[in-house]
């Protein structure tokens, strides 16, 4: 049996997702046995996204451009996207900068305004990834084959989004226990 190439991704989150997805408990041994994990900030030390990704759960807003440059990168070499909890369906808590009107705003804020000890700007290049202007969901910039919303998304919810894609199938998301957001 070929097992599925399984990827997880975060961008700008707070990694509640993936943590949700660690509290799927023993299910991680049924999907152990179905699929090869390929990339995943969760005990995986691989550096660049593969090719040929079969499922990946992407959790987090597009804030930067590293988000950006990955979740194209994510999409040309995934076969089946999902958008995983209510950052990546909505863009969410990420997104609550975009009320302060540009990235120039933001950094002051964050740095100068609420800096404790020695507040100031990073100046060295590499510090803080470029801001874009707006955080967007991952809908406004590649197409998505499942939303699974949640802040985080429940583990059972998560393992009836699983269940079927394990199987071939694609999950049916209505019902409220499949598609509440918060």
């Amino acid at each position: 049996m070929t097992k599925i190439r399984f990827a997880t991704v975060w961008l700008a989150g707070c990694s509640g997702c993936h943590m949700s997805f660690l509290d799927l408990d023993e299910f991680l041994f049924d999907v152990a046995e179905k699929v090869d994990v390929v990339y995943s900030p969760v005990g995986c030390d691989i550096k660049a996204y593969p090719e040929n990704v079969d499922v990946c759960l992407v959790e987090g807003a597009v804030a930067n451009e590293e988000n950006l440059e990955l979740i194209h990168l994510v999409r040309s070499r995934t076969k089946f996207l999902i958008s995983f909890g209510d950052c990546a369906v909505t863009a969410n808590v990420p997104a609550m900068r975009n009320m302060l009107g540009g990235t120039d705003q933001v950094l002051k804020r964050s740095y100068l305004e609420l800096g404790d000890v020695t507040p100031q700007l990073p100046k060295d290049p590499g510090i803080v990834p470029p801001l874009l202007d707006m955080v967007r969901p991952l809908h406004e910039v590649v197409k998505i084959d499942l939303y699974l919303p949640g802040c985080p998304p429940s583990a059972q919810r998560i393992k009836d989004a699983l269940t079927p894609l394990l199987h071939g199938e694609k999950p049916v998301m209505e019902g409220r226990e499949m598609i509440k957001f918060g």
